[in-house]
């Protein structure tokens, strides 16, 4: 059975009223970009599985909301999204975020394929994409934040990336339930600096931002 085309209008009332559940400022602007951002992932995941979510009403909660509530977390302007997948965090972040510069590295060729043609598609110019392990990237200057969901424990996520960030710079590692032991387990050379509840409109799972930065 096939699905019917997801209705754009229905799934920006949707999150017009998700958006309002927050304390988020987004233009109207922003709010197309966003839905025409959850249109192409729909469209793309049919070929190239992005991404487990199949229903565009899922993805406004489970990608976009769960994405743009970590932007009150952000420092600075230039942020990296590591192991970014189809653009998650880095893609809807910079779309309401329009001032900072987004690096999003994964190193999968279809996913970064999928982020420059969302980058080409909406104009955006703050967002470069990188294809490479994130071990092996050398930015040209060093990071004020560096992003990651779902990539990897956060003492994993700290050895690969501790080449990224400036001096000052911030690692933010999102998470579900905070795993204590985790948490012990990141190398002595960093500090958990705050761990925050992210309160996501309908989406019925734990998340949690952890800010970490280092001694």
């Amino acid at each position: 059975m096939k699905h019917a085309a997801p209705d754009a209008a229905v799934l920006r009332q949707q999150l017009v009223k998700l958006l309002t559940q927050t304390d988020l400022a987004v233009t109207d602007q922003q709010i197309d970009q966003l839905i025409t951002l959850v249109l192409l992932l729909n469209k793309w995941n049919k070929a190239y599985n992005l991404t487990s979510v199949r229903d565009p009403q899922q993805m406004l909660v489970r990608h976009i909301l769960d994405s743009v509530m970590v932007s009150p977390f952000l420092q600075g302007e230039m942020i990296a999204d590591v192991g970014t997948g189809p653009g998650l965090p880095g893609l809807p972040l910079a779309i309401i975020n329009p001032q900072r510069h987004f690096v999003l590295i994964d190193s999968l060729g279809k996913r970064i394929n999928f982020i420059r043609q969302i980058v080409h598609q909406l104009g955006l110019k703050n967002v470069t994409a990188i294809q490479s392990r994130v071990e092996d990237y050398q930015p040209e200057q060093p990071f004020s934040c560096v992003l990651s969901r779902a990539f990897a424990s956060l003492a994993d996520m700290l050895r690969w990336c501790h080449h990224l960030p400036a001096p000052d710079g911030q690692f933010l590692a999102l998470k579900g339930q905070l795993d204590q032991s985790e948490l012990e387990a990141i190398p002595a050379e960093y500090a958990v600096l705050a761990t925050d509840r992210l309160q996501v409109p309908q989406l019925d799972a734990l998340r949690h931002v952890v800010t970490i930065g280092v001694r």
